[in-house]
């Protein structure tokens, strides 16, 4: 359509109109339309059909940041519309389903997963589910494995590799995430005047720590393993007693598959600390803590035993398929998934993106110990990632 031909941003109005010149819903339905996004580099609309109550989520890139007005690459579009096909085709329960994706408007036309609640907001408010550990995990395995060079054509995983690349998005993990922590030569970090002193000790003058930041950076930026989702933190992740849905990945591309497992196990110690140190006393604290805990071993452990299980099903080329490589192969990754746990920690905290289980402490003395605690939990994961063989070894 012509007035579809080149990119402009949407308003709730033009969304509902895009949504009928798009066929997405019948011509005779009533519709109604919201912009249901808070982030900062789209804009989201749910659109709703008040006839039958059926709805769709359409999520458009912009080619600036909100905040600061900073140009973006609007190809991450088309890698997120990508990657959650891809992804949908090995775990199709866990994601949301695409209907429709237009490569000039960046507009992606998805499942509206409003049955399915943030985990960020929902561990906050203390709520437990039993079957997240299991269900996680074997979307890491199920989405990761069949991606890497092991499962895969080789000719047929380059391609993807250089249809995957996303400079831009990874150059702001690459700072936020591998750098500025250590080095603020940005002078972008927010760090408690408290913590000043502890922050220039641990992170800015230990050079033995530098060093493993710099292994872990290397091998984010040069191993080109799977397809990784690139920002699985707890708000890339919806949850509702019947499943998951993982949402956003538009930092994907070609990385080290220990990057998605650390995110994810990274992230729940934020809550985990948050109510250890600003809780009341109660038997609902400890069921939740108990639970929580009980959640990062099972991660650690179940994507073990699921990935040597799948690894045995998938992998066919001969010089793969030998256990002592396996067992290799399995190894890195854990190393790699609990120093990119570290990593994704001490981020949070000296960063300037921050989390709300931490920048929403008001006792500034329990945010400064929580602060501290989750800084010593994140440079032990880093220094000592080879050591830990189990999930209770995380503890």
């Amino acid at each position: 359509m012509e007035k579809y031909k080149k990119h402009f941003r949407l308003s709730v109005e033009d969304a509902i109109n895009y949504t009928k010149d798009f066929n997405i819903f019948d011509k005779n339905s009533k519709l109604k339309g919201e912009e249901i996004g808070d982030g900062n580099i789209n804009y989201i609309f749910r659109i709703i059909d008040e006839t039958n109550n059926k709805s769709v989520v359409l999520k458009q890139a912009d080619k600036f940041l909100r905040s600061s007005g900073r140009p973006l690459d609007l190809a991450r579009s088309k890698i997120e519309a990508e990657i959650l096909k891809i992804q949908g085709k090995y775990s199709e329960e866990s994601v949301p389903k695409i209907y429709h994706y237009d490569d000039i408007m960046c507009i992606i036309v998805m499942e509206d997963i409003s049955a399915f609640k943030n985990l960020r907001k929902e561990l906050l408010e203390e709520k437990i589910f039993p079957n997240f550990s299991d269900e996680i995990s074997s979307f890491l395995v199920d989405t990761l494995l069949p991606t890497t060079d092991v499962v895969m054509d080789s000719g047929e995983k380059k391609d993807k590799v250089k249809n995957f690349i996303n400079k831009e998005l990874c150059d702001i993990s690459e700072c936020l995430v591998f750098t500025e922590p250590y080095d603020d030569y940005k002078k972008r970090n927010i760090i408690l005047e408290e913590n000043k002193q502890l922050v220039q000790e641990k992170l800015y003058g230990d050079k033995k720590l530098h060093l493993e930041v710099g292994k872990l950076k290397n091998n984010f930026m040069n191993n080109a393993q799977a397809l990784i989702h690139g920002d699985l933190h707890l708000g890339s992740i919806f949850i509702n007693k019947n499943g998951i849905k993982v949402i956003d990945p538009e930092f994907a591309f070609y990385g080290p598959m220990g990057y998605d497992i650390g995110n994810v196990i990274g992230n729940l110690y934020f809550p985990l600390i948050n109510k250890k140190y600003t809780m009341d006393e109660s038997e609902k604290k400890e069921e939740f803590l108990k639970w929580l805990s009980s959640s990062i071993e099972e991660i650690f452990d179940m994507f073990i035993f699921k990935f040597k299980s799948r690894y045995i099903k998938l992998v066919k080329k001969p010089i793969y398929h030998e256990k002592e490589f396996m067992q290799w192969y399995l190894s890195e990754i854990l190393a790699d998934s609990i120093g990119s746990a570290g990593l994704e920690i001490i981020r949070r905290v000296v960063g300037d993106t921050k989390v709300i289980e931490i920048e929403g402490i008001k006792d500034k003395s329990k945010r400064i110990l929580v602060e501290r605690k989750l800084l010593e939990i994140g440079i032990r994961f880093i220094k000592e990632r080879y050591s830990i063989k189990k999930g209770n070894e995380l503890f």
